[in-house]
């Protein structure tokens, strides 16, 4: 049911100003690295906050409860798997598209469900 919820969350998170915005993709991994920095992704309106590192890891919280993770760059895709305050979120790999201080994830390698984050 979480699992739901965050899914619901991430999906009106999309549904932002950054719709309007002209996204790249971003298919290079150093290039994504240079991107996220030492910043995070970011949506206050539903306390949503994650840090993913360089060192392939992801931690952060969102609605309260504790993310953790892990990614990898696998054919211009960010690869990653999750923890949402104990409930897996099963291995996808997702295009990355970048307009500005905007992110947007594409689940299924740019087929599903988008999701869009400020970087901060």
């Amino acid at each position: 049911m979480k699992y739901l919820v965050f899914a619901l969350l991430i999906l009106t998170a999309a549904a932002g100003s950054a719709a309007a915005q002209d996204y790249q993709p971003v298919t290079d991994q150093d290039e994504f690295l240079a991107l996220i920095g030492d910043r995070s992704l970011t949506n206050r309106l539903y306390q949503l906050s994650l840090d993913v590192t360089a060192d392939g890891q992801i931690t952060g919280s969102a609605v309260g409860w504790q993310v953790t993770g892990s990614w990898s760059w696998q054919q211009g895709y960010f690869c990653r798997e999750m923890n949402w305050g104990g409930d897996a979120i099963p291995y996808n790999c997702q295009l990355v598209e970048v307009a500005g201080d905007q992110m947007r994830f594409t689940t299924d390698q740019g087929a599903g469900d988008s999701a869009s984050f400020r970087l901060r």
